[in-house]
């Protein structure tokens, strides 16, 4: 099983932006779930730095072409790498989005990365990934180094790319991907591409993913329960009409906490990305499935705004939290058995 990792985020702020006591509040910064981020996390390796979370090695150097490239050129760049042994690996690859995410820290800003990392010449914009964006296979997910803002661009546009090696699979959950496409969005063979959807590095899915349990859905990769239904207050609301909703969800006769708004790494988990409209894997069970969800995480950029999951494209964004942009879906752990 597979799972979510941190966000990092310790903080807790209202819709103003104002720091506020965690304690009671519903947010991430409340909650901490995922897995926890070791006090060292990172070793350096000469020129490479290994995630002793995830265990995948990048290089230190966070700007080794020094020049923005074009979707293709990167992953051309990873390919030379390895043909020229850079470093003392040939097993390179431009990472899937999942993987570049995990380096980023909620917490953090310019750049979002967990603080006292060891990278340099890290570059406050868009990252290329190996990941083809299903909405319009032209164009392929990035990430902002800034914010950590995850979107997507098309494959002809120019931007910094970082290599990875290293598998992550024991933690971080493949993302779905198994098809490869060319820069002008056309379905090519895998192999040798480089691409997401050849190395489908990460936790396989189990089969089947998703489980009806008593209370809700239980996702198997990430041992999450999510409602069912994914639209509790069924139209978009406020940020905080949307832990209003789920405490009503709790507490109608004022002695349950079992649901939570999941934070921004749970919502991005339940994300094929070889599909979209919505970007569900097609096989789930859930009810009422709307554009976009608010997440318990905080904007660190803009705190007066929060983080969002887009289900429609599967892009990880942002919403003022004083706007009724999002609908809300509740989550929770699924229980550990006694023995």
């Amino acid at each position: 099983m597979g799972g979510c990792l941190q966000t990092g985020q310790i903080t807790c702020h209202d819709a103003n932006g104002r720091n506020i006591d965690c304690a009671g509040s519903g947010q991430d910064g409340a909650f901490r779930n995922g897995m926890s981020r070791p006090a060292e996390r990172f070793a350096v390796l000469d020129h490479r730095v290994k995630d002793r979370l995830t265990g995948l090695v990048w290089t230190k150097d966070a700007n080794i072409t020094q020049f923005p490239l074009a979707w293709q050129e990167a992953l051309d760049y990873v390919a030379t790498m390895n043909r020229d042994n850079v470093f003392g690996f040939s097993d390179w690859r431009l990472p899937n989005r999942r993987e570049l995410r995990s380096l980023m820290s909620h917490q953090t800003r310019k750049p979002a990365l967990p603080e006292g990392h060891p990278f340099v010449n890290l570059f406050n914009g868009w990252y290329w990934t190996s990941t083809t964006a299903a909405i319009n296979t032209a164009y392929a997910w990035y990430i902002h180094m800034e914010g950590a803002r995850m979107f997507y661009g098309h494959k002809e546009q120019f931007f910094l790319m970082w290599p990875v090696r290293g598998k992550g699979g024991a933690i971080l959950p493949a993302t779905g991907q198994t098809r490869c496409y060319d820069a002008k969005g056309e379905a090519i063979s895998c192999a040798g591409s480089g691409q997401d959807g050849e190395y489908r590095s990460g936790m396989p899915w189990p089969e089947p993913r998703f489980m009806k349990a008593e209370n809700g859905v239980i996702d198997r990769l990430t041992n999450l329960c999510w409602q069912g239904s994914a639209d509790l207050t069924g139209s978009p609301c406020t940020w905080e009409a949307a832990f209003g909703a789920v405490r009503h969800l709790n507490r109608p006769d004022g002695d349950s906490d079992l649901w939570r708004l999941p934070n921004i790494n749970e919502l991005e988990s339940l994300v094929d990305c070889s599909a979209h409209s919505p970007a569900l894997p097609s096989s789930h069970p859930f009810g009422n499935v709307r554009e976009g969800y608010w997440s318990s995480t905080t904007s660190m950029f803009e705190p007066d705004w929060a983080w969002a999951l887009y289900l429609t494209k599967g892009a990880v964004g942002v919403g003022q939290k004083r706007g009724k942009h999002f609908s809300v879906w509740a989550v929770c752990d699924v229980p550990t058995k006694e023995p």
